[in-house]
């Protein structure tokens, strides 16, 4: 499946540049990290996830709690309150995973709340994108920090700047002394290292962007 994405990804491409169609790409990953909407999602977020995840601690310390007191007495109970104490301590485990389950499964509660808190900050993205979009005459966008990647990124044609001025967020306050994101060399960079600055705009002022 990655592999027919690449090639559809390789058959627009060549199809854009066919009919000189515009394309950026942008680094959402990066972008969300300073949006004081996303930390506040992720901040709510964590106090869901400590909540439920103390709920289900305290039902397994109390299976924890209820095995011991079994092997403690067991010489001396009967048969009958043996199996009846070992149903108990059975039934306690079932409950236990399933609430565990019903929380942290696939599409469990989490899974509902992230969506529900992250929904907002998603739509206000797609928002300044469709603008940036719009207002730049791109015809495509990709996301840098997604999992199918891209096969080659120029600089020049990084859009992550203009998204992050119209979501009000300084593009110049967290890049200084850093050659990308994750503190790592970007080969694209290097190459493009040698270009004329006027190429790349990142470099423009911040005035001249949004004209």
């Amino acid at each position: 499946m990655k592999k027919i994405f690449i090639l559809l990804v390789l058959s627009i491409l060549c199809n854009s540049a066919l009919y000189a169609q515009k394309i950026g790409y942008t680094d959402m990953e990066f972008i969300t990290s300073k949006m004081p909407e996303y930390q506040a999602a992720q901040t709510e977020m964590k106090k869901f996830s400590d909540k439920w995840a103390k709920e289900i601690q305290d039902k397994f310390s109390e299976i924890d709690r209820m095995q011991r007191a079994y092997m403690a007495e067991e010489i001396l109970l009967t048969d009958e309150l043996k199996r009846k104490r070992q149903g108990e301590i059975k039934e306690k485990e079932l409950e236990a995973g399933e609430y565990n389950s019903k929380i942290f499964g696939v599409e469990g509660l989490m899974f509902q709340k992230k969506k529900e808190l992250m929904k907002p900050v998603l739509e206000k993205v797609q928002r300044a994108v469709t603008k940036v979009c719009s207002q730049r005459r791109l015809d495509f966008m990709f996301d840098k920090s997604s999992d199918i990647g891209m096969l080659y990124t120029n600089p020049k044609h990084d859009y992550s700047d203009y998204v992050m001025e119209e979501l009000g967020i300084d593009p110049k306050a967290n890049k200084a002394g850093s050659n990308d994101k994750t503190g790592k060399a970007d080969p694209a960079a290097q190459q493009q290292s040698a270009a004329p600055a006027a190429n790349s705009p990142k470099q423009k002022s911040t005035n001249s962007k949004l004209k």
